[in-house]
């Protein structure tokens, strides 16, 4: 990767493309200027989120109103959720996280329910229309294009249909592969900044020993399921951190996912994921994002096993399919004992969003020798509410339907549900359930008629 200071100094850098970004910098103050009354902006999401840009909007604060920012998940302080600033700025969100949730719970932002791939396209196909994109990215090469780095699937499709583009430049944002550029002539203005780049938190895993045994317990269940020569999606958590763990003696995995973490590295470093049994994009992992720490920027940064490419392409169901045994491993809040699954609020209360977990589920439904898994622990954390349920929630919302359910997997086991009957269904499900809430499950569902 070519810092900022030796892009400047470097004589390999063409003069054109020297002059181009040296006559495009400005302060962060100068380039949001820009901004005005009623503008629709596209931040950079996840780990990329752009704090110098953001700040400096947040500080002209008196000039404007009603402008509307949109991102998914954000990593870091968003200082223009503060209270107050409601007639000034309005978030809307594709994905809610733990920073933006009682913002959306209290009227104080908006929240989009749509699939993850399809989420670019709405910039793409004009529904929604972009006055801005604030992006995060790498220091140009010597050709002058800028990698997306730890964000490319959600970012880079609105960012190219934005109708001015602001830059955080930034020497410590990794140069990511694959279709994860963006060439200085296409941005308006640059900002160097210098500061490290965003980590994931820790704070929303479920630590406690009991919940870990749970998750242990849950993860062997589903390594038992994955076969040699499989490709995987993993989410974050606890659950798929313990999956990649009881892989170590698999052999030939893959990966195509929305995103990854740090988990990823070891199996590389030991053999077991080499993406050479993968049926689409051979020797490569395939993602759209990362959320991890620096041991991951670093390697991800210039690695040619590793290609980051828009959402609407690593997260179609169709595209998807195309690996064979791809697997598919999701979370849930609860489950109903006829398989609809909620992921996404609890009860009316929004949590977080649809995220891939649909894409993913009907991608691995139609891939030869694929399985498409939703994984939870059979209770809460206080093990006093069943998460495997008689109904949902009154206003909970169903993001995967029980057409679409193929594995439900608790501590207890696997329920393999395709082709099942709604009576062989509510069996398979109590089976998986916490033995202290079988007995309430079997009464309702005798009520109902279902066994």
């Amino acid at each position: 990767m070519v810092s900022i200071e030796d892009f400047k100094t470097t004589n390999s850098i063409p003069f054109n493309i020297l002059k181009t970004y040296t006559q495009k910098i400005v302060s962060a103050d100068e380039a949001v200027k820009v901004i005005k009354s009623g503008d629709k902006i596209l931040a950079h999401s996840n780990c990329a989120f752009p704090t110098v840009l953001i700040d400096a909007l947040v500080r002209r604060k008196e000039e404007l109103e009603n402008v509307e920012i949109m991102h998914a998940l954000a990593v870091g302080n968003i200082s223009y959720l503060a209270s107050g600033l409601e007639k000034h700025f309005r978030h809307n969100a594709f994905f809610i996280g733990a920073n933006t949730r009682n913002a959306v719970r209290e009227g104080r932002a908006d929240f989009t329910p749509i699939f993850l791939y399809e989420t670019p396209l709405l910039f793409s196909k004009g529904i929604i229309k972009l006055d801005a994109a604030f992006i995060h990215v790498s220091p140009p090469d010597e050709h002058g294009f800028c990698s997306f780095g730890v964000e490319v699937g959600l970012t880079k499709t609105g960012a190219e249909k934005a109708k001015v583009i602001i830059a955080q430049v930034n020497k410590n944002m990794p140069r990511t592969l694959g279709d994860s550029f963006i060439h200085i002539n296409k941005i308006n203005y640059i900002v160097e900044v210098d500061e490290e780049i965003s980590e994931l938190p820790q704070g929303e895993r479920e630590t406690s020993p009991e919940m870990t045994e749970i998750n242990k317990k849950i993860a062997f269940n589903i390594a038992g399921l994955i076969e040699d020569g499989s490709t995987l999606q993993m989410g974050i958590g606890a659950i798929p951190d313990f999956v990649l763990k009881y892989l170590s003696s698999s052999k030939a995995l893959g990966i195509h996912s929305e995103m990854f973490s740090d988990g990823t590295i070891e199996l590389v470093e030991k053999g077991v994921i080499t993406n050479e049994m993968k049926t689409l994009h051979p020797g490569k992992i395939v993602a759209g994002f990362v959320l991890g720490t620096k041991r991951l920027y670093k390697f991800i940064n210039n690695n040619p096993m590793i290609e980051f490419h828009p959402q609407e392409y690593v997260n179609d169901p169709f595209v998807i399919a195309k690996n064979n045994k791809m697997i598919a491993i999701n979370s849930a809040i609860e489950v109903d004992i006829t398989g609809q699954v909620c992921s996404d609020s609890i009860g009316p209360k929004l949590f977080s969003g649809f995220g891939g977990q649909l894409d993913f589920i009907r991608g691995a439904s139609r891939s030869e020798g694929g399985k498409p898994i939703i994984a939870l622990p059979s209770t809460t954390k206080d093990f006093k509410i069943s998460r495997v349920v008689p109904f949902l929630n009154q206003g909970a919302g169903v993001v995967t339907g029980r057409g679409d359910v193929h594995y439900v997997v608790t501590e207890y086991g696997h329920a393999q549900l395709f082709g099942k009957t709604i009576r062989e269904r509510v069996k398979s499900l109590i089976n998986i359930a916490h033995p202290n809430f079988r007995d309430g499950l079997y009464e309702y569902a005798r009520k109902n008629n279902y066994i």
